[in-house]
């Protein structure tokens, strides 16, 4: 599947593959609840539901893997942002329940999904 040509730019890319890693986890039975929640802390790509869980998800994606592959690029400082937007969003929907967060790592194309559950904890 072509996902981009030389005059699309990296959001419109970014928008592409956070609507297939969104179709991908409904196929697989969680229910999304929210796309790109912004606070101050951060951005959560999606915020999804599996059973009574609450899953703050961040979608990455590359075109190759030569400089590591797209799930690599989630590195310590962009976990302490996911935490703290992730601790934002629970505040402000008075929300006390389990939690986890994945990373829908997409390298090449929408065809090569790696979904990695708990990916780092709180």
């Amino acid at each position: 599947m072509k996902l981009f040509n030389r005059t699309t730019n990296s959001a419109d890319v970014g928008a592409q593959m956070e609507k297939v890693a969104a179709r991908y986890l409904q196929r697989a039975g969680l229910r999304i609840e929210a796309h790109n929640y912004h606070c101050r802390q951060g951005e959560i790509d999606l915020i999804a539901r599996d059973g009574d869980t609450l899953v703050f998800v961040e979608v990455r994606f590359r075109k190759d893997k030569r400089f590591g592959g797209a799930g690599a690029t989630v590195d310590t400082r962009k976990q302490r942002k996911l935490l703290a937007s992730a601790d934002r969003y629970l505040q402000e929907h008075r929300l006390d329940c389990p939690c986890r967060f994945d990373v829908i790592a997409i390298d090449g194309s929408a065809d090569n999904i790696n979904w990695i559950t708990n990916a780092f904890g709180a």
